[in-house]
């Protein structure tokens, strides 16, 4: 490897920080890890491997955008000729030829200043939930609007976007992909093995904390790029309003005009989830799983749009929204 620097985040992640940093050893020029407030011994245990360890100020409002902000900044400083930095959080594990391979992806295109490859779920037959992240993260290959946590990206045009928004408390990685696009770069998705990540969900709560958390993230993305010609999860965004509070409305109107058979409406739900499952591609357990619970996370969804105006009106606070 030439010029790749890692930065890797995380908090109380034990063991799975020992395998994410295990799996990196020998793997980049440069690895730092940025800490935001351990008790479990991480720091001492990533220093232990001979790893930069960048303990962030807690004083200060925490976000994973100012995280991997501060641990490239840490990269400029140790690795003045890196070319390319990995992101990739705690919790994950990478492939043993994921660097090799998404360098050589970028060193052949040059207008691409972003690349992912497959992120897997470690253990989805734990619980529902871990499956239907591991659903979740399987999008097409090919080039994409978006990447998520774990990605590697070209140093210096990561420089040139003042890195992530540090304010936000979710979907920085789409919101940086935005800005980057709107300067003429590409971001691109390989099928290639990227990750391992250990979820650890098995309580509905942190699934419905998590859906929360992405409708927050649909709103206050479609807050900053909603306009044309990105409008930036706007459709996300509509679908959380509809489904979440528009449909719920109009069943209690129907059934206050009409009785129990406004309630009928309520089958809308059922026949959205038939639908979706019969548009999917997996197996049929996997298909209706992911249907049902896509119809289900509009709840959270819509709540978790609230909670964005509710802060931009001044009433709330923005605060990280965690599920673990």
């Amino acid at each position: 490897m030439t010029g790749i620097g890692v930065v890797v985040i995380g908090r109380n992640e034990g063991q799975r920080l020992e395998r994410c940093l295990a799996s990196l050893a020998g793997q980049a020029d440069k690895l730092v890890y940025v800490d935001s407030g351990s008790t479990d011994g991480s720091v001492r245990m990533a220093q232990a491997r001979g790893v930069e360890v960048v303990a962030l100020d807690m004083a200060r409002p925490f976000t994973a955008a100012r995280a991997r902000n501060e641990g490239f900044a840490c990269l400029q400083q140790v690795l003045p000729a890196m070319r390319y930095v990995q992101f990739v959080d705690g919790d994950c594990e990478v492939d043993a030829d994921w660097l090799s391979t998404a360098q050589a992806f970028l060193d052949a295109h040059p207008q691409v200043a972003v690349v992912c490859g497959r992120r897997r779920e470690r253990f989805p037959q734990r619980s529902v939930y871990n499956l239907l992240c591991d659903l979740e993260w399987d999008t097409p290959v090919g080039q994409a609007k978006a990447c998520g946590g774990d990605a590697l990206m070209r140093a210096d045009a990561f420089a040139a976007m003042s890195g992530y928004r540090a304010d936000l408390i979710a979907g920085e990685e789409p919101e940086l992909c935005v800005r980057l696009r709107a300067n003429g770069w590409q971001v691109w998705r390989l099928a290639d093995e990227m990750t391992l990540h250990d979820a650890g969900m098995t309580r509905f709560s942190q699934w419905w904390q998590r859906s929360l958390r992405t409708g927050y993230a649909f709103a206050e993305g479609a807050f900053l790029h909603g306009a044309a010609p990105e409008r930036h999860w706007q459709r996300e965004s509509r679908r959380a309003w509809l489904w979440g509070l528009g449909i719920p409305l109009a069943i209690v109107l129907a059934t206050a005009l009409l009785g129990s058979w406004g309630l009928l409406l309520l089958l809308i739900y059922p026949l959205q989830a038939l639908r979706l499952a019969r548009r999917g591609d997996r197996s049929t357990r996997e298909n209706w799983l992911q249907a049902v619970f896509l119809v289900l996370g509009k709840f959270p969804e819509m709540l978790g749009q609230v909670k964005f105006l509710l802060n931009r009106l001044g009433a709330g606070k923005a605060v990280l929204i965690e599920y673990k």
